[in-house]
């Protein structure tokens, strides 16, 4: 294997930036320091005037395989992800067949470990098939998956919630929340909000989202159970969590970067607008923000969700629930929030590595000894986003044409580069 010298680069975490050189051997990180002599066979790559992370970390992807290779793949997921400065996601179980069980769980395992370029976590739904009237098997599940999450629906029923809540608490793993409640649901496909009543589109009320939360919340008192809600989008879901931590409740959240950057105000009539939760009013935008500042939240996740051309090309009302954002979310977060003094580079690193790995418990870090997953940025480049240079199958997002500061430059997973930019 390679031995590798990142020189002269700004090492970056949530605690600081400092000037350091990253030495590279047997794909894990032998030495930090602020002038590391070069080691004999070492290849040098010169950092100068360039940031270095530890490689991001996304507990919320959709990589659709196996049962629908034609919206993603394992390999082109994880091509994508490496793409943005991702080393570790974790992929969604809204898949066919459901990996509801040990022998599913490893039709999905057999192929990240043929076809991953990046380290790819499975998660095990909650019921079985994802239809919310029967537990899956936590403790035959428990060590083969990241979590356990019906995502893409909420579990319905408080009473399976809490059962659901009360095994995994046995077995001390987590359960990851879709929240939305169905009955508050009307048919709705963007907020229920100024654009939906101007343009005559049908409604998603912030409650249905918030109001699941608050049962769960309650039911993660009751249990025990270590709890993750995912893809928060208002202010009420913000105030709800920040008020159950402090409580002493085993929760943690995540939001993604549209949340954090746009909203309703920002709708166009296009299916890479749609996907749920939906874009909400600026105020929920601004809850986020500061849910993220004071640690509320605890990490950014993109929900990476492809599909075809065709199943987002039938406008706001006809279209597919999804957008990709793995390979835009970094330079999106620092062109909207750091450039602009909401955030602090500092956080937005913070809640792409540690934050998400803390709350998984997952290893890693930017210490010697640690994996050598690491991301080099370039700050200074200025680039337009233009969906025709993804690596991933999926092209809608709502950031196509925007202008934006960054780009990753290199991502190594245990010291093997998985993307360079050329």
């Amino acid at each position: 294997m390679e031995t590798l010298l990142l020189k002269g680069g700004i090492l970056i975490d949530g605690s600081g930036r400092r000037r350091a050189d990253v030495l590279v051997r047997d794909g894990r990180i032998a030495a930090i320091g602020p002038d590391i002599v070069e080691a004999p066979g070492a290849r040098l790559i010169d950092c100068s005037g360039k940031w270095v992370s530890e490689g991001f970390t996304d507990i919320h992807v959709h990589f659709r395989e196996p049962g629908q290779g034609y919206k993603e793949t394992i390999r082109t997921g994880s091509l994508a992800a490496a793409h943005g400065g991702y080393t570790t996601v974790c992929a969604m179980p809204n898949l066919n067949p459901v990996p509801d069980s040990p022998e599913t769980l490893a039709l999905e395992q057999e192929i990240i470990d043929r076809d991953a370029c990046i380290r790819v976590l499975p998660y095990a739904a909650i019921t079985l098939g994802r239809k919310g009237s029967e537990l899956v098997d936590f403790a035959a599940l428990k060590g083969r998956c990241a979590a356990f999450s019906d995502d893409g629906s909420g579990v319905q029923s408080e009473a399976m919630m809490r059962s659901a809540m009360q095994a995994a608490a046995r077995e001390d793993v987590i359960i990851a929340a879709h929240c939305e409640d169905n009955t508050l649901l009307h048919g709705g496909y963007i907020h229920d909000g100024r654009y939906c009543a101007a343009h005559g589109h049908k409604g998603i009320c912030s409650e249905s989202e918030w109001g699941q939360i608050r049962r769960d919340l309650a039911l993660a008192e009751e249990t025990g159970c270590r709890y993750h809600v995912c893809h928060i989008s208002c202010a009420e879901s913000v105030e709800l969590i920040r008020t159950a931590k402090a409580r002493g409740v085993r929760v943690s959240c995540e939001t993604g970067p549209h949340y954090l950057t746009l909203c309703e105000d920002d709708l166009q009539e296009d299916g890479r607008f749609k996907m749920n939760p939906p874009l909400r009013r600026a105020e929920d935008r601004e809850a986020l923000i500061e849910g993220l500042r004071d640690g509320t939240i605890d990490a950014i996740a993109t929900d990476h969700a492809p599909h075809s051309a065709e199943e987002k090309s039938r406008g706001l009302a006809g279209s597919a629930m999804g957008i990709v954002g793995l390979e835009t979310a970094f330079p999106v977060l620092y062109t909207g929030l750091v450039l602009t003094g909401k955030l602090s580079l500092e956080r937005i690193v913070e809640a792409l590595t540690t934050g998400p790995r803390r709350a998984f418990r997952l290893d890693g870090g930017l210490q010697p000894g640690a994996r050598a997953d690491l991301t080099v940025i370039d700050p200074e480049a200025s680039w337009t986003v233009d969906p025709a240079d993804f690596l991933s199958l999926g092209k809608a997002t709502p950031f196509a044409g925007a202008a934006v500061r960054s780009r990753i430059l290199l991502t190594l997973k245990d010291g093997i580069p998985v993307y360079l930019y050329k």
